[in-house]
């Protein structure tokens, strides 16, 4: 319906400013969205990552002209984290995605103090691929199918803390979406069938709108505002998945 594609535009573009400045909260924006407006779990799921194919693919060629794409970095994330798609678009079917989500929590919230507590002074940034990388990106790219949401957050805040450079991890990291969100999409459609089309286009036409713009803010904004900022979205992901929890149950 209309309403639902002018809605799902202005939240895909607001997600999309976040996602694209600070590397992650996309696809939990746009899930809460899809559930308030009645679309099934797996659906919506399935549907975040139908955009996410086209809006981080936006978003990550904006990245890549604007020089914040590692290439080492960007070959060690997505292959294993295609891997790690299949397997959760896979299962998704078959594990409640609530429980991934609170699997990930004490890690999101630990993660999150980390960044925003840690010392102040300045830290000695890089642009080398840390040997975690690739099972992090496997990881990653398994919860992210399974759980709706993931990859940014684990993704980005590890490698942050590993000292990589915080504009060239979110490049990278988008970039690499869009090839791990194609993945998944592939195998959503297997087991689910078309999307929400409504609200689907309308996350994609506001992502892809607000793509160039949330480059330019990455590239401007200094490494210390981006970690802090990072910090303080992951500790209301982590945050929100608690208080799910305790207010479903």
């Amino acid at each position: 319906m209309p309403t639902d594609f002018l809605a799902s535009a202005l939240v895909g573009a607001l997600a999309q400013l976040v996602d694209g400045a600070l590397g992650m909260a996309y696809g939990v924006t746009s899930a809460a969205l899809l559930l308030a407006l009645g679309v099934p779990p797996a659906l919506a799921s399935a549907s975040v990552h139908y955009a996410e194919t086209f809006t981080c693919g936006a978003s990550g060629f904006s990245h890549l002209l604007a020089g914040n794409v590692l290439k080492k970095l960007f070959w060690s994330l997505v292959i294993p984290g295609a891997v790690g798609a299949t397997l959760g678009a896979y299962v998704v079917t078959h594990l409640p995605a609530g429980a991934m989500k609170m699997v990930l929590t004490p890690y999101l919230i630990g993660m999150g103090l980390f960044l925003l507590l840690r010392p102040t002074r300045r830290q000695h940034l890089h642009d080398e691929t840390p040997r975690i990388t690739g099972p992090l990106g496997l990881v990653a790219g398994f919860a992210d199918a399974v759980a709706g949401g993931g990859w940014s957050a684990l993704n980005v805040t590890t490698l942050v803390a590993r000292g990589v450079r915080p504009r060239m991890v979110i490049g990278t990291v988008h970039l690499a979406k869009c090839l791990v969100s194609a993945v998944a999409s592939i195998t959503f459609f297997l087991q689910v069938g078309l999307p929400h089309s409504g609200s689907v286009l309308g996350l994609i036409a506001g992502g892809v709108v607000a793509a160039p713009f949330s480059a330019l803010l990455a590239r401007r904004m200094p490494p210390r505002v981006a970690t802090v900022l990072a910090a303080l979205a992951v500790l209301a992901i982590g945050l929100n998945n608690v208080a799910h929890l305790i207010f479903t149950h």
